[in-house]
């Protein structure tokens, strides 16, 4: 079954229920105002600070964009690119893109104007609709995209070179357009992270779409009395796909523009937010407010919060053991997944074994997983090994690229690229990336064993190890340090408390500096190992005592 038919059955059933909430916190702050208050501004030209849709307007705005693409000539299968902020018109724009027989190709709103320009043309899209922060990126290369025939503009103030959207879609019917879809079509293109190079378009069915929508279901049980609180990007499946059970659900959720500690908890505490996901620099940095007394959590009711999971990278043990002791009472889960694997589900840990809380979990609903060595043959138990996952939310193919297809496609299984290793009860424990791995005088260091044991440091807020050249040994591992906000730290201080390490392990430099994270919250070692793989630099970071 389509997932669009999901949202039409939503519509007819609780169509005038809420069922999404945009929040802008930042807005209503530079007013000064209070949140009812904020309703009575008139003329604000940055737009509304609370925005909500119910079912039915989020299907017929679904419908009216499929049939504004259809009247311009969009085909089946033809791609329809999405440039936008978290806002309330992100989805229902992707599923009128959908509806209307297109691929949607959600973008990263971080990429630069010649990061879209290549992923407008690896995707072959014929379509963009793009909003007001990106007027500039387009200005650069509107004229050098001849094959996106279309571009529509979702804001105030529209640019010569682009159609207004809203006016567009006002004027076209509401009634859902008869294409007829099925699982097996073309749905989606989701773009790589891009944190080993060049992004590559990753291509997936309806079929995949639905099998999140269950996955996700059944790993956290949402029901309708659940809000789910959405901060991540939603051009990344991990925000969107974790939706997807409240989609399947007919739940609300929240879309909070903004990861402010105070943000999120008078959020959670004001729309009573069940489910909240977070990335792991989140979760620290609300814990981190926490312990300085930034915020209170008595000023705030969290009483009905009763799921927090995080995803996107490995999890320090020691950040759940801290969320633990503020949250004692929230069920906590893992989950892992790639892009490749439709966003996340494909390895969970499962609220229920949060014993084993620094493993990635076991194979998710409806997923098989194994270790490999590189020949693809299952290795021992406990041994580390290539995690290989098998599912029905697997991509159909790297777009226009069929030689990484086939390197990460085989016989129906997806080779991640994760090196991990398999317990005695069989939950997997992610190691590192293949590619990120340091061989050092013939031993192979795992830099997220080393990262996990440095974060338990009390004046670590961050940590990225990467390998760099040496002479005697090939590699060395050196450690990039941030430190929290008003600490004060050295490196001597930061190699005694890596003395319980085996020598071999522990870092050789040390480097403070900010570790810099992508929007999924992933770090970016290429940028650090262009930044220090030339040179070494060591230095320490002093600032006023904790």
């Amino acid at each position: 079954m389509p997932i669009t038919e999901i949202l039409a059955r939503n519509a007819q059933v609780y169509g005038p229920e809420k069922c999404l909430t945009e929040i802008n916190l930042e807005l209503q702050e530079s007013h000064n105002v209070t949140w009812l208050e904020y309703e009575l501004i008139e003329n604000n030209p940055a737009g509304e600070y609370r925005r909500e849709m119910t079912w039915s307007v989020f299907d017929e705005k679904a419908n009216r964009l499929a049939n504004l693409l259809l009247k311009r000539g969009i085909k089946k299968g033809d791609k329809v690119a999405i440039l936008l902020m978290n806002c309330l018109e992100w989805l229902p724009i992707y599923f009128g893109i959908l509806k209307s027989g297109a691929v949607a190709v959600p973008l990263n709103f971080r990429y630069t104007a010649e990061e879209i320009k290549y992923c407008l043309g690896l995707s072959e899209t014929r379509a963009l609709i793009f909003g007001p922060e990106f007027i500039s990126r387009m200005e650069m290369i509107y004229d050098q995209i001849p094959d996106v025939k279309t571009l529509f503009f979702a804001g105030e103030n529209r640019p010569s070179f682009a159609e207004n959207y809203d006016r567009l879609t006002a004027n076209c019917s509401s009634e859902a357009p008869k294409v007829a879809l099925t699982d097996e079509d073309d749905a989606v293109v989701y773009f790589s992270s891009g944190t080993t190079g060049f992004p590559k378009a990753i291509l997936h069915t309806h079929q995949s779409l639905m099998s999140s929508c269950y996955t996700e279901k059944k790993h956290h049980g949402q029901t309708r009395e659940d809000n789910f609180l959405c901060i991540p990007p939603l051009y990344h499946t991990g925000a969107k796909m974790h939706w997807f059970g409240s989609l399947l659900s007919g739940s609300k959720a929240v879309l909070l523009r903004g990861v402010r500690p105070e943000w999120i908890l008078k959020t959670v505490s004001e729309e009573k937010i069940t489910i909240v996901w977070l990335l792991v620099p989140w979760a620290q940095d609300l814990l981190d407010a926490i312990e300085r007394g930034d915020v209170k959590l008595d000023d705030y009711d969290l009483s009905q919060w009763r799921l927090m999971h995080i995803g996107a990278q490995p999890v320090p043990p020691s950040l759940i053991r801290r969320w633990k002791k503020y949250f004692p009472n929230h069920d906590y889960d893992t989950n892992y997944g790639l892009s490749e694997s439709i966003g996340p589900g494909c390895v969970h840990l499962g609220t229920e074994n949060i014993h084993k809380v620094g493993a990635i979990g076991v194979p998710g609903h409806n997923w098989e997983v194994k270790t490999t060595d590189e020949n693809g043959n299952p290795v021992p138990q406990g041994q580390v090994g290539e995690l290989v996952v098998k599912g029905p939310g697997l991509m159909k193919c790297y777009y226009n690229d069929p030689e990484a297809t086939s390197a990460a496609l085989k016989d129906g299984w997806l080779f991640t690229g994760d090196m991990a290793r398999m317990d005695e009860d069989g939950f997997i424990y992610l190691v590192d990336r293949k590619k990120d791995v340091i061989i050092s005088g013939g031993e192979n260091l795992y830099p997220v064993q080393i990262e996990d044991f440095m974060r338990a440091h009390n004046a670590i807020k961050d940590v990225a190890v990467i390998g760099l050249p040496d002479k005697r040994v090939g590699e060395i591992a050196a450690a990039i340090v941030e430190l929290k906000p008003g600490c004060n730290c050295t490196e001597e201080e930061i190699n005694a408390f890596c003395t319980p390490m085996p020598r071999y392990k522990r870092p050789r430099r040390i480097i403070f500096d900010k570790v810099p994270r992508n929007p999924t919250g992933k770090i970016e070692k290429p940028r650090l190992r262009e930044k220090y793989g030339a040179t070494s630099i060591v230095a320490t970071q002093t600032q006023d005592k904790c």
